[in-house]
């Protein structure tokens, strides 16, 4: 109870300014006291309007007191410190970078609990109090901190702004409702703000349904995506299985050519091993025949000689022959083998269309994979105008007020698509006007004003068909191709990104194809349009189903 009572005299001798014990206290008329030097200050501050207040109750005096010291109250304060009570409380809250201070603290200033609108000045919990006790200050309007208060005060007249002219759609002073503004259409802050307020509730009630509804399509995107890796998963994994099957129905029939050939190979050695034993043992006799002759072609006895001679000469004739086969004994098998690989090769090549989703035929083919484009304002020339929900864009004599943005082309009038576009695509261009490039671009192509190379085609960043005066010209690279075909003033774009095909198609009762792009793309692209011939030259994406 000692602390809390010593903690009681010690608010009691303190300076309201600096909120330490009073140095050379002095006191104001109306009975509050200060630090002669805090006073002093605060009322060199004031100097230029010629009123000073107090900082306490706000009462005012003109001309400015003249300040004695407090004897009395000095001494108190001076028996104050000799308790040993600390130096100031350890749970201030200073004002740091980012905080609203309290305009009345000097020194190192307390952070601010509220601003006043009344007095347009920012007060700490320990200014705040006259606030909440005085009587004077019960009309006072407290909110929270803010360094914009001087904001509230008109440059002219230097005073608060309390109404509004509805008319100039501006905040006012009451003088100036009835000088610059006079015969306006004028009412106070309050009204307005209840009107606006009206207004604001409206609006976020309109952005609150359409952040349901954009949650709901999330919701929707999300599902749609895990129903797309749901059906790839399936598919490879069905795939790999019909692909292992095949392996593997390769791989026994494999087995089984080489178990046939093996058995043939078998066979046909066993043959010529029995042959060649035959022919061996006839080379024998005959052998054993050449030495009984040559024995009895030594003999010297005529008679037996000749009695000997006709046996020994006599020769059996040989029972079999030898055909020697030309060196084709599998070539059959082999033929067959490559046979069948020229015919798999063929149905692989045949069928395969249908596994990679060839690109469709027919413009009803073509619009299961319509897309709605739209225009990005952040990437427009100047010179375009953006409209029918900036799917149109228009070439203008004057210059439009599009904010600045790193996005924009400077140079030729052109302008991507918001959308980015992967995956399979199609869409259609409605063309009026002398000269339009249709084209797909990557993001990252140039901006830079005086480059020639941002134009949609002169770089390898962009693809772009060039309609103009009836004819088209593709372009790719600064790479000028003729397009033959028929014109017309609607051009139809199919993307199909992984297989990398861009293909433009002049679009009538019929589909014919104008130029075709067998690529690689390497990232995401964006419909682009060039108008570069005359104003009022437009182009438009159409919403085709």
């Amino acid at each position: 109870m000692a602390q809390k009572g010593a903690q009681l005299d010690r608010e009691t001798f303190s300076c309201s300014i600096c909120l330490d014990l009073l140095k050379d206290p002095v006191a104001t008329t109306c009975g509050h006291s200060y630090c002669m030097k805090c006073i002093k200050t605060h009322w060199d501050e004031e100097d230029r309007k010629g009123i000073y207040s107090c900082p306490e109750c706000r009462q005012t005096f003109t001309p400015r007191p003249v300040l004695l010291k407090n004897t009395m109250l000095a001494v108190l304060v001076d028996e104050l410190k000799k308790t040993g009570l600390p130096a100031a409380p350890a749970d201030l809250c200073y004002a740091g970078p980012e905080d609203v201070a309290c305009d009345f603290c000097t020194g190192r200033k307390l952070k601010a609990l509220k601003s006043c609108l009344t007095c347009l000045v920012s007060y700490c919990e320990k200014h705040l109090q006259p606030h909440y006790e005085s009587p004077r200050f019960k009309k006072h309007k407290l909110v929270e901190p803010s360094e914009k208060l001087q904001e509230n005060v008109c440059s002219r007249h230097d005073e608060v702004m309390k109404m509004f002219c509805r008319t100039d759609q501006k905040s006012i002073c009451y003088l100036c409702s009835v000088d610059e503004h006079k015969g306006h259409d004028t009412v106070s802050a309050a009204a307005e703000r209840t009107e606006k307020q009206k207004e604001l509730e409206v609006s976020r009630q309109n952005i609150q349904q359409r952040i349901q509804d954009r949650e709901k399509d999330v919701k929707l995107l999300q599902q749609e995506v895990q129903n797309i890796n749901r059906s790839a998963d399936k598919t490879v994994e069905d795939g790999e299985k019909v692909f292992t099957e095949m392996i593997r129905l390769l791989e026994k029939r494999s087995s089984e050519v080489k178990q046939q050939v093996r058995s043939q190979q078998e066979t046909e050695v066993s043959r010529v091993k029995e042959l060649e034993e035959k022919l061996q043992q006839e080379i024998r006799e005959l052998k054993r025949k050449d030495a009984e002759l040559k024995n009895l072609s030594h003999t010297e006895d005529h008679n037996q000689f000749l009695h000997s001679f006709p046996s020994l000469s006599a020769l059996s004739e040989s029972t079999f022959s030898i055909q020697i086969r030309p060196l084709r004994y599998f070539e059959d098998v082999t033929a067959a083998v490559s046979e069948v690989r020229d015919k798999l090769q063929d149905v692989l090549r045949e069928e395969w269309s249908k596994l990679s989703l060839t690109e469709p035929t027919t413009r009803a083919g073509f619009l299961k994979y319509s897309c709605e484009i739209t225009l990005d304002p952040n990437t427009a020339h100047t010179l375009l105008l953006l409209s029918e929900g900036n799917r149109k864009a228009t070439y203008m004599s004057n210059y439009q007020s599009y904010p600045s943005h790193p996005d924009r082309f400077t140079e030729y009038i052109q302008v991507l698509s918001r959308e980015s576009l992967t995956g399979r695509c199609y869409w259609e261009v409605e063309l009026r006007g002398g000269g339009v490039y249709v084209a797909a671009s990557y993001k990252n192509i140039s901006r830079v004003a005086g480059s020639d190379y941002s134009a949609f085609g002169c770089n390898d960043k962009s693809w772009s068909l060039q309609c103009c005066n009836k004819s088209c010209t593709f372009l790719y690279n600064n790479i000028k191709t003729p397009v033959s075909g028929p014109h017309s003033s609607r051009v139809g774009v199919f993307l199909d990104h992984r297989a990398g095909i861009l293909s433009f198609y002049s679009v009538s009762d019929t589909l014919t194809l104008l130029h075709r792009v067998q690529t690689t793309f390497t990232q995401p692209l964006y419909a682009g349009l060039l108008l570069f011939h005359s104003v009022g030259d437009t182009a438009e994406f159409l919403k085709v189903k």
